[in-house]
């Protein structure tokens, strides 16, 4: 495999540092698997926290500036005792070994941990089971040891080298107005996601947070899933059933900075602020308010790395999108940069120590399950990260193309329909690295959050309210209801290698995502989706979904991105784009106001048949095209397009429309 400073002449001049990145990477998989797997070096969750051992129970803690830890909970009236008071074991370790008798499943428990002038209660570090008072608020860890553990009835959902990934958030998934559970999920929207056509699940906030309106991203206890959803027997469940529906399941994986609370969290666990954090002002978060680990650190990286292995070992999930990589890479955070130089991404401002831990959680979860894999959100572009390690990368299978949501808000916040550019559309949607594999998306969970505006709100915004009916004859949502569907179609159909939708966004679900806060008054009315509008025969919403239904089958029936995209066309003057993929023309006018009678441009010869088109009624069109139409190119180039094809194929293309054909 050639090494990416070989496929790449802009990263010749950072041989030695891709080299001696790749050489990190290596010497720490040898530094903790010797020879051996590496899947056998991270156990630590096997070890450490509550587990049963023979006829009793054993408990085992890591805090290396502890001088006393005491076990309290149910069981002991919450009391200090020397009956429950664990024993240094040696090198920061403390274990404490008690009769069967003494937990039962369901009983909560806390640790009390002393060190040099002071102590507190503390959740232990690899709880797997954290709850919260209703009352009271306060979390603890709860004795979690069912009389019938789960059976699983499906293996895993296979290999994903194109996957179509519907992300989405447990909690916000009913319609009513409250925090939904996994079994609401498994039985109300899994069987939505099957029918919509996406073959992949990619769940939010499942590590446990104190703090609901942090979307899952401010987390306190790493191993321990979120109470709120419900018990870990029922996202057994969950999974079980994706996969019994050929659906794989993907968690975002916080593993980017850790909530900053002393309570609930692992900030000052034993009295010191460097336990598995960098010390001082480096291991603080300056826009987040959390606390950064310390990747350099064997101890962190033995945590985290276990933490990789638990997740997909207790839950069988099938890969990880890492939250908040750009954060990890680099001393900064990325704060402020604009990454305009490769430079940047291999000086003095990148933290080595997160480049090599990612390496190897890379390389961890492909030995745990070959067909597993792993996303990076980051938003520098950093050269590598979504390359295989053997060719000198991170080892990410893919990476989140997060500019093109970025410019498609631009676009339709910044500048008229007229002013769109069909050559930077085309630019923007398929610039990526050729050794990456990419994610592409119109919108995710991002676009939809309080301060924000999701594509359709931005295109149609008030007139949501009222005049989303049939019957409304509103030219501002015709307008939206037509570029919605064509720009989701654009995106999709020109992604690297995967592309995403968030939970709604395929009937373009309205208004924005605002979780229950003192400002809205703990209000849980934009937490939710709602999932009876597509429902409704009356309003459009369900015209929206049933062409996402469509594109989606038709884009994976055909296999469409297992090649790369062909521009046939970019017309600037009449705002037409075409362009091809595998045995499928795409053709979109972008014009809103002109229609094309006989629009002819090259094309490879043969014989093409009109597929899918975005003007049917049925999906809220004017019904201008006819259904199913088939087309003869013929001999001679045209004037528009590519010239590489010696034939014409000539369409009628109506305003804003899309239209896809497949070769006969």
């Amino acid at each position: 495999m050639k090494m990416i400073y070989e496929t790449d002449p802009w990263l010749e001049p950072f041989r030695g540092a891709i080299d001696a990145r790749h050489q990190r990477i290596m010497d720490a998989r040898k530094h903790f698997a010797g020879d051996g797997p590496l899947r056998d070096g991270f156990n630590n969750h096997l070890y450490y926290g509550l587990h049963r051992s023979g006829n009793g129970w054993v408990f085992r803690e890591f805090a290396p500036n502890a001088s006393r830890i005491f076990l309290v909970g149910d069981f002991n009236n919450w009391r200090r005792t020397d009956a429950f008071a664990l024993k240094p074991t040696g090198q920061g370790n403390w274990e404490l070994e008690l009769p069967e008798l003494f937990l039962h499943h369901g009983d909560l428990y806390k640790l009390y941990i002393e060190w040099p002038g002071g102590g507190g209660e503390r959740l232990p570090s690899y709880a797997t089971r954290v709850v919260q008072d209703p009352v009271s608020k306060v979390f603890c860890a709860q004795v979690w040891a069912p009389a019938k553990p789960y059976v699983w009835k499906h293996g895993h959902a296979g290999a994903r080298p194109h996957p179509f990934i519907y992300e989405c958030h447990i909690g916000m998934s009913s319609e009513k107005e409250k925090v939904a559970t996994f079994e609401e999920f498994r039985r109300d929207v899994l069987p939505q996601v099957k029918e919509l056509g996406y073959d992949t699940l990619q769940i939010m906030a499942l590590q446990e947070h104190p703090y609901y309106g942090s979307f899952g991203y401010q987390v306190s206890n790493f191993f321990a899933l979120s109470s709120r959803f419900g018990t870990p027997e029922e996202f057994k469940h969950l999974v079980d059933d994706a996969h019994g529906k050929g659906i794989a399941v993907v968690m975002d994986i916080v593993h980017s900075h850790s909530v900053d609370n002393v309570a609930e969290g692992l900030g000052e666990f034993d009295g010191t602020d460097h336990l598995y954090f960098y010390s001082g002002p480096q291991g603080r978060h300056p826009a987040w308010g959390s606390r950064c680990f310390d990747y350099g650190k064997d101890e962190t990286k033995c945590f985290l790395l276990s933490n990789v292995k638990f997740w997909l070992e207790e839950y069988h999930i099938d890969g990880f999108r890492f939250d908040g990589v750009t954060s990890m890479l680099y001393w900064d955070h990325g704060l402020g940069k604009d990454f305009g130089n490769y430079s940047l991404y291999f000086d003095q401002g990148v933290d080595e120590n997160a480049i090599t831990y990612l390496g190897l959680a890379n390389m961890l979860v492909k030995e745990l399950n070959p067909n597993g894999f792993t996303i990076a959100e980051d938003v520098s572009g950093m050269a590598g990260l979504a390359a295989p390690i053997k060719a000198g990368g991170v080892g990410f299978d893919f990476r989140m193309a997060m500019g093109i949501a970025d410019h498609w808000i631009k676009w339709i916040k910044e500048r008229s329909d007229e002013q769109w550019s069909m050559g930077e559309i085309w630019w923007e949607l398929t610039n990526k690295r050729a050794d990456e594999k990419t994610v592409s998306y119109a919108e995710c969970h991002d676009q939809a959050l309080v301060g924000d505006k999701t594509i359709i709100f931005r295109l149609i915004d008030k007139e949501m309210y009222y005049s989303m009916r049939k019957d409304s004859g509103n030219a501002l949502v015709d307008r939206g209801v037509a570029l919605h569907k064509m720009i989701r179609l654009a995106t999709a159909a020109t992604a690297g290698d995967a592309f995403l939708c968030f939970m709604g966004n395929e009937f373009g679900h309205p208004e924005w995502i605002d979780f229950p806060r003192e400002g809205n008054g703990w209000s849980y009315k934009y937490a939710r989706r709602q999932w009876s509008l597509p429902r409704n025969p009356d309003l459009r919403y369900g015209q929206l979904r049933l062409w996402d239904v469509e594109m989606v089958h038709l884009l994976r029936r055909e296999g469409v991105l297992n090649a790369a995209p062909e521009l046939l066309v970019a017309d600037e003057q009449k705002k037409i784009l075409i362009f091809r993929r595998k045995n499928c023309i795409f053709a979109l006018n972008f014009s809103a106001t002109s229609s094309f009678a006989d629009y002819g441009f090259s094309a490879p010869a043969g014989e093409w048949v009109d597929v899918l088109d975005s003007d049917a009624p049925r999906f809220g069109g004017f019904g201008r095209i006819k259904e199913g139409e088939r087309h003869l190119s013929l001999d001679g180039k045209s004037p528009n397009g590519n010239q590489a094809y010696s034939n014409t194929l000539s369409l009628y293309l109506p305003a804003r429309c899309a239209i896809v054909l497949k070769k006969v």
